[in-house]
Formats: C-alpha cells, sequence, structure tokens
C-alpha cells in the first residue's frame, strides 16, 4: 500500500508544534484592513492553535 500525499496546501497552512498541537493563522487579515481597528488587526496577525474537533482533520491532511 503506498504512502498517502501529504496536502500541500494544508502544509502551508499548518504547522506542527512540539506538543502535537498545530498552529494556524487567523482568517480576515489580507485585506479591507483601513475599517478594522487597531486591536483586531493586531490580534489578526498571531497565531493560534487548531481547535480540537479539526485537529483530527488536519492530522489526516499532513501524514
Amino acid at each position: 500500500m503506498p504512502k498517502i500525499k501529504t496536502n500541500r496546501g494544508a502544509k502551508k497552512r499548518f504547522k506542527k508544534t512540539a506538543n502535537g498541537e498545530y498552529k494556524r493563522s487567523h482568517a480576515c487579515h489580507g485585506h479591507l484592513l483601513t475599517k478594522k481597528s487597531r486591536k483586531r488587526k493586531r490580534n489578526l496577525s498571531k497565531s493560534t492553535l487548531v481547535s480540537s474537533r479539526d485537529k483530527k482533520k488536519v492530522k489526516r491532511l499532513l501524514p
């Protein structure tokens, strides 16, 4: 049985941490930033962890 191919789009979007969690960036930080507050833009630029519900799906995309 062949190896599972890594999903290339997921590889660019998610990074695995040392604890086995997955880091991701926030959406809505690409354009139309003038109407968003400074605080909101600052929080969108930070990374966050993938939720426990989606962790299984991401793990399948990144064998």
